[in-house]
């Protein structure tokens, strides 16, 4: 096909597979809904887990997510209302406020609290865990922070905005988080209704997108249009450009992508590694205080 942002013919991408979230919950009992790492769809490499939480009820989240360790992995969390207090085991204290995003390298570990700062309102925003390859699982604990107004939002023809979390958009806006390993595109994007949207994306990556707000039309890999609802998450074919439209009124949704690792998988609740002798060691690590 052809896209008006590069005027070159490039593969589509298409929809393989929706999935819908499921109920759970995490932490101290906080109610979320596990759309990646629920049992029809346990990952998607390098995605190991996407959660999204949305309530103005306090008892669904008040109890946050108290101390708990991680390893081997990175955790996003992107707030869209309300905030979260993070404090960890190395001194690191901060909030993460709406529009902001945390980007945590646990490496070779953390441990952790998230809770939420607020006592009523609104809570809502995505926890989505991404993968390390097996060479840098036991990297250092890092962070990239950035609050909204650091987060570049780019414009577009016909009232398309989007900010640029991480990755290089076809337009080249450039968002502030850096990450080699998977390099990750995350976006969060709002179409008006009844709009196109395009987005190269790197051929061989993994990509989904997962609707807020609205509807959101594309064809599947029998040529036909399907139209994803709020709380839809879209499994993409591969190929070099995602072309889809709004519905009768504006849709928002997030368009993620990343480089797959192809490398073995071995979870243990808060740690993943690649053999089940690194989860036991990660366990009788965290017991001996060695985080």
């Amino acid at each position: 096909m052809n896209t008006p942002e590069s005027g070159k013919t490039l593969s589509s991408r298409r929809v393989s597979r929706i999935i819908k979230g499921m109920p759970a919950t995490d932490g101290a009992g906080v109610e979320l809904t596990r759309v990646i790492g629920q049992p029809v769809l346990p990952m998607l490499d390098p995605f190991l887990l996407l959660d999204a939480f949305r309530s103005d009820k306090p008892e669904d989240y008040i109890a946050g997510f108290p101390l708990h360790p991680h390893r081997g992995f990175e955790t996003v969390t992107y707030l869209l209302s309300g905030r979260m207090r993070h404090k960890d085991n190395a001194g690191h204290e901060g909030v993460i406020e709406p529009g902001g995003i945390q980007w945590m390298t646990a490496g070779k570990g953390i441990v952790h609290s998230e809770m939420p700062e607020q006592e009523n309102g609104m809570l809502e925003g995505f926890q989505l865990w991404i993968n390390l390859p097996a060479s840098h699982k036991m990297d250092m604990a890092a962070y990239q922070e950035y609050p909204a107004e650091q987060i570049p939002l780019e414009s577009r023809e016909g009232g398309i905005e989007m900010r640029v979390i991480t990755g290089v958009t076809s337009h080249g806006t450039k968002g502030p988080v850096v990450q080699p390993l998977t390099e990750p595109l995350y976006l969060d994007v709002r179409v008006p209704a009844s709009q196109e949207f395009f987005e190269e994306i790197t051929e061989s990556h993994n990509a989904f997108f997962y609707v807020i707000h609205g509807s959101v039309g594309i064809e599947n890999e029998d040529d036909n249009t399907v139209w994803l609802a709020r709380d839809d998450l879209a499994v993409l074919t591969h190929g070099e450009v995602v072309k889809l439209r709004a519905g009768q009124e504006a849709a928002r949704f997030l368009l993620v992508a990343g480089k797959p690792l192809r490398e073995p998988v071995a979870r243990g609740g808060p740690f993943v590694m690649n053999t089940k002798e690194e989860i036991l060691q990660a366990f009788e690590d965290y017991r001996q205080g060695k985080f």
